[in-house]
């Protein structure tokens, strides 16, 4: 009975096993050469995406925003310092 099972084993069982390991080890490099792929893909995409949305920015801020709202923003802030200067002054002279 022992020589029946080691003639199994070693007609069997070890040939299957020796092949069940070579697909696992096939699979993993595939798996491993996609994954590779698929980030270098996604790195590529996601550059492009931020170029997008740089080309997008610069074309709203040339296209959308007119000259006339930029001088009033300008001109807000500009008296929003002053008085920030003002009061500023006013606290070192107190002192």
């Amino acid at each position: 009975m022992f020589n029946e099972i080691t003639t199994w084993v070693a007609m069997v069982e070890l040939p299957a096993f020796a092949a069940l390991f070579r697909m696992v080890l096939r699979n993993k490099k595939e798996a491993d050469a996609e994954l590779e792929q698929a980030k270098a893909a996604q790195e590529q995409q996601i550059l492009d995406l931020k170029d997008a949305l740089a080309d997008f920015k610069l074309h709203v801020a040339r296209n959308y925003v007119s000259v006339n709202y930029l001088k009033d923003v300008e001109s807000r802030l500009t008296n929003h310092l002053l008085r920030i200067e003002k009061k500023l002054d006013e606290v070192g002279k107190n002192r």
